[in-house]
C-alpha cells in the first residue's frame, strides 16, 4: 500500500506518461494528414488509397480495444499500455521505412494494434487511481495532450515533410515513442487488475472482432455490392455475440451494461456520432488548402494548428466543470458548436477566404474541447471499477468507429462524385462537391448527436426517480 505522499508522486507521473502519450500518438495521426498529397506523389497514390492511410490504423484499433480493455482490467493495465508502446514504436519505425502505397498501409494496420493497447486502458488507468473529484480534471489533461498532438502534428509534420520528407514524421514519432516506453516501463509500478482470475473470453472475442471488422470494412467500401453484404453478415454477427456474451460467465462485454446504464450506452452514441461528423475534417481542409487553395504542406498544417490548439486550451477547463456539474449537458453544448461549425464550413469554395477557414477551424476546435472531457467523464464513471478497462475499451470502439465512419463517408462520396481518381486540376470541382457534401452530412450527424447525449440524462434522471418510488 502507497502512503499520501507516494500516491501523490504515482498519480503524477501515470499522468506525465499519459499526456506525452496522447500527444505522441495524436501527433502521428494529424502529421500523417498533412503529409498525405506528397506521399500521393512519390508512392502513386489514387485519392481512395489516400483515404486509407489513417483510417487502416483506426479500422484495426476499433476492433481490438474492447478486447485490450478487458486484457488489462484481468491481466493489468500498466502491462497491456506498456505492450501497447512497444507495438507503437516498432510499426512506427516500419511506416517511415515504408516504399510503396500498399506496405504504408499495412504498417498502418500495425499501429492500430499499438493504438489499441494504449487507448484501450489508457482512461481506465486514470479513472482508476483518480478519486471523482479529480476524475473530470486528470481525464481533462490527458485529453489536452491529444489535442496539443493534433494541434502541433500538421504544423510540425507540414515543416518536417517539407524540409526532411515525409519518412521524417514517423521516426520523430518513434523517437518519442521510444523515450516515454523507458520512463514507462521504470515508473509504472505495481498493476490495477480489479478482474484478475477471471478468464478471457476467447471465442466471444474472435466473433467481436469478425463481425466488428466486417461491419467497418464493408462500410468503406460502399455503395458496392460486397459493401453491402459484408455490413448484413457483420450485423447479423454482432447479434450472435449479444446473445453469445449474454450467456458468459466472464464476457469482454457485459452486455448487460448496455441494458441497465443508459448513462453508459446514450455517451458512447453520442462519441460515435461526434467523432462520425468531426475526424474528416482535418483530412478534407489539408487537402482542399494544399490543392484549391495551393498552400504548401507548412502552410497548411500552421492553419489546420488552430483547431486542436483551442481544443487543447478548452479540454481540461471542460473537464473541471464535469467535476462540478452535469457532464452530460456540458458535452451537448459542445456538440452544437459542432453542428454549427460543420453547417458553415459547407459554404466553402475555391474562393474562400482564410480568415472565414481559420475562424470554423477554431469553433470546431471549441466543440470538440467542450465535448470530449464531459463524455469521457461521463462514461468512465458511469460504471464500477472492475469495468473500467471494458468501459475504456468500449468508449475507445466507439471513438474509433466513428473515425471510421467519418472517413468512409468521405471515401463513398470519393468514390461516387470522383470515380476514385487522384486529385487533379480536371478534377478540383468534383473535389469540392464532394467536400461541400461531406459537410452537410457532418452538420446533420452533429444535430442527432446533441440528443444522443442529452437522451441518457433524461432517462438517468427517469430510473432515478423510479427506483425512489420503488423503495
Amino acid at each position: 500500500m502507497m502512503d499520501q505522499q507516494e500516491l501523490r508522486a504515482f498519480k503524477k507521473i501515470t499522468l506525465i506518461v499519459t499526456l506525452v502519450v496522447s500527444f505522441c500518438s495524436a501527433f502521428i495521426m494529424s502529421a500523417v494528414n498533412v503529409a498525405l498529397p506528397v506521399m500521393g506523389e512519390q508512392l502513386g497514390m489514387t485519392s481512395v488509397m489516400l483515404g486509407w492511410v489513417p483510417i487502416s490504423s483506426l479500422l484495426v484499433s476499433a476492433v481490438l480495444m474492447v478486447p485490450a480493455g478487458r486484457l488489462g482490467d484481468i491481466y493489468g493495465r500498466n502491462r497491456i499500455f506498456i505492450l501497447g508502446l512497444v507495438f507503437q514504436l516498432f510499426s512506427t519505425v516500419l511506416c517511415g521505412l515504408a516504399t510503396s502505397g500498399s506496405f504504408v498501409i499495412f504498417t498502418r494496420l500495425l499501429q492500430g494494434v499499438g493504438i489499441a493497447t494504449i487507448f484501450g486502458t489508457m482512461a481506465a488507468i486514470l479513472t482508476s487511481i483518480f478519486p471523482i473529484d479529480e476524475r473530470g480534471k486528470a481525464l481533462g489533461i490527458s485529453v489536452a495532450g491529444t489535442y496539443a498532438g493534433l494541434a502541433f502534428g500538421p504544423f510540425l509534420g507540414g515543416v518536417l515533410t517539407q524540409y526532411l520528407g515525409w519518412r521524417s514524421i514517423f521516426f520523430f514519432g518513434a523517437f518519442v515513442t521510444a523515450v516515454i516506453l523507458g520512463f514507462a516501463s521504470s515508473k509504472l509500478k505495481g498493476e490495477q487488475s480489479e478482474a484478475a482470475g477471471e478468464k478471457f473470453d476467447v471465442i466471444g472475442t474472435l466473433l467481436f472482432v469478425l463481425s466488428l471488422g466486417l461491419i467497418i470494412y464493408g462500410f468503406t467500401i460502399l455503395p458496392g455490392l460486397l459493401g453491402f453484404i459484408l455490413v448484413v453478415i457483420g450485423i447479423i454477427l454482432l447479434g450472435a455475440f449479444v446473445r453469445l456474451e449474454g450467456k458468459t460467465k466472464s464476457p469482454i462485454l457485459n452486455v448487460g451494461i448496455l441494458g441497465r446504464n443508459a448513462v453508459f450506452v446514450f455517451s458512447n452514441i453520442a462519441t460515435m456520432v461526434q467523432y462520425s461528423a468531426s475526424f474528416a475534417l482535418t483530412f478534407l481542409l489539408s487537402l482542399y488548402l494544399q490543392y484549391i487553395k495551393g498552400c504548401s504542406p507548412q502552410q497548411a498544417g500552421m492553419i489546420l494548428l488552430i483547431n486542436p490548439l483551442v481544443m487543447a486550451v478548452f479540454a481540461p477547463i471542460a473537464g473541471r466543470l464535469s467535476d462540478r456539474f452535469q457532464p452530460q449537458i456540458i458535452a451537448a453544448v459542445g456538440m452544437s458548436f459542432s453542428c454549427i461549425s460543420m453547417a458553415l464550413l459547407s459554404f466553402l469554395d475555391g474562393k474562400s477566404h482564410l480568415d472565414y477557414i481559420i475562424t470554423l477551424l477554431a469553433l470546431a476546435g471549441l466543440s470538440a474541447g467542450i465535448f470530449s472531457t464531459p463524455n469521457t467523464n461521463a462514461v468512465m464513471s458511469a460504471v464500477e471499477k472492475r469495468f473500467l478497462g471494458v468501459a475504456a475499451g468500449t468508449q475507445g470502439t466507439t471513438r474509433a468507429l466513428g473515425m471510421v465512419l467519418s472517413m468512409g463517408i468521405v471515401m463513398i462520396l470519393f468514390t461516387v462524385l470522383m470515380g476514385g481518381e487522384k486529385i487533379t486540376p480536371q478534377h478540383y470541382q468534383a473535389f469540392l462537391a464532394c467536400m461541400k457534401t461531406g459537410f452537410i452530412i457532418f452538420a446533420a450527424l452533429s444535430f442527432i448527436g446533441i440528443f444522443c447525449q442529452l437522451a441518457g440524462r433524461r432517462r438517468e434522471t427517469s430510473q432515478a426517480g423510479n427506483a425512489g418510488i420503488m423503495k
